[in-house]
This record gives C-alpha cells, structure tokens and sequence, in this order.
C-alpha cells in the first residue's frame, strides 16, 4: 500500500538564522539530545530521511517549511527567507521525485508577492500547494487583505495547508499568561491552543465568507480536525440561528465537508479519528505524520488499524492525497 505523508517538515539555515532562531535556540537550550536529533532531522531533506522513510514504509513526504514559517516577520525578510525554502526545497524535490513533493513558503504579509511566488512554485517548481502557518501579526484569512493570494490560490486550484501557531499577543496574555512559564507554552501550543487558534482561523473563513467569494479554495488542517469535527453539530445549529446578514452561503458543515480536509499527524488516537471519520467521511481524510515531531513508525501502525475498510485506508494512506495535489 503506498503511503503518502503531507505535514511534514524542514528548515534551512537562512530560515535558521531568521525567522526560526528563537524556536532554534530554545530547542538548544532545553531539547538536549533529543533536541539536537529534532534539528538534524529538520535539516536533512535527504538520504538519511529517506531511510528513516524506507525503515517506515512511507513511501512520500510532502514537504513544508517548520513553524513559525515567515507568517510574523516583515515583508521583505518574508519575501527573502520564504523564496529561499523554496528554492532549497525544489532542488530536494528534484533530487528525489518520488519521494518528496513540496507546499510553498509564502510571504503572506505582501499579499501580492505572496500570490506570485505561489503561481512560481506551482508552475515552475512543481510544489502542490502551500502552507500558511495561521494568522500573520493578528491578520487571519477573512481579511480582504489576503484576497490575492486566496484567488490565485483558487485559481491555480492548490490548497492551502493551514498549520497551528501560537494565538496573538492579546490572547496570549489573557486566555494563557499567569502560569509556569512551561505550563503557559503548552497550554497555548501543541497542548490546547495551536489546535483551538486554528479551528477559530477556519471558522472566522467561514462565517467571513470565503469559501463564497473563492467556492473552489480548499484548505487541508491538521490533529484530526483541529476540534472541529467534535464541535460540527453544536457550529451547525448556532450558525442556523444567525440573522440572514450575518449569515454565510451554506449551513457551515458545508463548508466543513466540501472545503477542508483532514489530516491527524501526531493524533495517532482511535476514538477521536472515530468522531472525525464519522463526521466528514473517509474521502476528506489523509495520513500525515508531522515528522520529525511525530514517529513514522507510530504513525504507519495507526493507519494500519483503523477501523476501515481495505478501499477507504488505501485512500487514506495515498488516493485521497492523490488527487487532490495531483501525485
């Protein structure tokens, strides 16, 4: 069965140096070994990943610059470090092409600029889409702001893979501040708030109309649905209630159904994949590891025990990825 993995991550060193140096640094000073493991892991986008793949049974990864990406600096830095991930990550794809595929690095702070050099990736590079890592300096996706970029997007018909990242600084200090400063990072990261943040960002397209301005934008998030499928039933029955001029196009499950997909990299969890499963059905599903953070080993052994049939895990494992990047 071939498996094709699509949250999975590199850095390079100008992304290192940049944009990346405090996540860099507190991995140095905190991660001891495992934390100089996780950086060379980041770094390689060659033999010895592909070997880790082989030891897996992974037989793709489909590629996207580390987190934070260039989503909170300055357009200039972002238009810079966010061509060179590109660059470094195209020559890894060409290296390998059966092996790796690529989602863009964009500048979404220059909108603009963002939109060419996702139009570059796609036409000239190959990559399948792109990753935005949240919102960019408290900006989400609703923003008129972003309207190039969303269009061009629909346009070149690429999905955007929308990652966690930490909340803006005034949620950051209401909703998280006031505890041990090790208990505040996971509660507003990978232990609540990433996954809460991103399930907000993807309502606030909804509701803001998005998917019906652009009907044909596809987003793919992350950990089984960010909460969201849990909460569809509840986020139906609340949006039936709205005044008409508050009101989207569609009943927001809709959009749940027809415009996201899913992934569950690092939620290796059989009851909550049930709940997603049972919401959004097997055709919105994908596997995903997000390697170096989550195992491929673990990963591989949890596709392989769903709860699916033969026909639904081979789409799981690499139909569904198929066909919407187009591998």
């Amino acid at each position: 069965m071939r498996t094709i993995a699509i949250e999975e991550h590199f850095t390079t060193p100008k992304f290192l140096d940049g944009p990346g140096r405090l996540n860099k640094e507190g991995i140095q000073k905190n991660g001891g070994e495992r934390g100089a493991k996780l950086l060379a892991q980041l770094a390689d986008i060659g033999d010895q990943r592909i070997a880790e793949m082989d030891a897996a049974g992974l037989d793709m990864q489909v590629l996207s610059l580390n987190s934070p990406g260039v989503e909170q600096s300055d357009a200039a830095d972002a238009i810079a470090v966010a061509r060179d991930a590109n660059d470094v990550l195209a020559a890894a794809v060409r290296q390998y092409p059966t092996r790796f595929a690529g989602f863009a690095s964009l500048p979404v702070m220059a909108p603009e600029q963002a939109a060419d050099e996702l139009e570059r990736c796609v036409r000239d590079l190959g990559f399948k889409g792109a990753n935005i890592n949240g919102h960019s300096r408290g900006r989400y996706l609703d923003d008129a702001f972003f309207a190039p970029l969303l269009a061009r997007a629909e346009a070149l018909n690429v999905p955007l893979y929308l990652h966690p990242t930490i909340a803006p600084k005034a949620v950051m200090e209401a909703s998280y501040a006031g505890l041990h400063p090790a208990a505040s990072m996971m509660l507003a990261g990978p232990g609540w708030g990433w996954h809460i943040e991103t399930a907000m960002h993807i309502l606030r397209m909804m509701l803001g109309g998005v998917f019906d301005r652009y009907p044909k934008l596809q987003m793919v998030i992350g950990h089984m649905g960010e909460a969201l499928p849990f909460m569809m039933p509840r986020i139906e029955a609340q949006g039936a209630l709205l005044p008409p001029t508050a009101r989207p196009q569609k009943p927001l499950g809709d959009y749940l159904r027809q415009n996201v997909h899913y992934t569950f990299g690092g939620f290796n969890y059989a009851s909550t994949f049930q709940t997603l499963l049972s919401t959004v059905g097997p055709e919105r599903i994908m596997y995903s590891v997000d390697y170096p953070y989550g195992s491929m080993a673990t990963a591989r052994a949890f596709l392989d025990t769903l709860p699916v049939s033969d026909a639904e895990r081979e789409a799981i494992a690499h139909g569904n990825a198929e066909k919407l990047l187009g591998l």
